[in-house]
């Protein structure tokens, strides 16, 4: 019995890196653009573009897509994530290129969440 004992560590926390990384992943989380595909009903879905700076105008933004992606549109003010893209269908490559090629946001800080 004094053998199992010593192969189990009694003082590992399994969460302690994600709770040590929680005060600058708050920070550092402001600094993604996420783009994510959420499930609607039957084959419907929509794209939400989360993140962007406040100093550009989503609406601007907004009408671009539109007309580039041939779709329909939202910016809705969220209170807790501030003001959400939505578009119809799933967008999530073509977002993230737009906004690539647009210069808003360079590569690395866009996150494409979903499959």
């Amino acid at each position: 019995m004094s053998d199992l004992g010593d192969q189990i560590p009694a003082a590992f926390d399994p969460f302690a890196e994600a709770n040590a990384g929680d005060s600058g992943a708050a920070a550092g989380s402001k600094d993604y653009v996420h783009v994510r595909s959420q499930q609607r009903n039957g084959r419907k879905s929509l794209t939400t573009v989360q993140g962007l700076k406040k100093e550009f105008s989503y609406s601007k933004i907004l009408k671009d897509l539109k007309k580039e992606f041939c779709c329909n549109g939202t910016v809705v003010q969220d209170p807790e994530l501030g003001q959400v893209i939505q578009l119809q269908g799933d967008q999530r490559k073509n977002v993230s290129n737009f906004l690539v090629q647009a210069g808003i946001v360079k590569k690395e800080h866009i996150k494409i969440h979903g499959f």
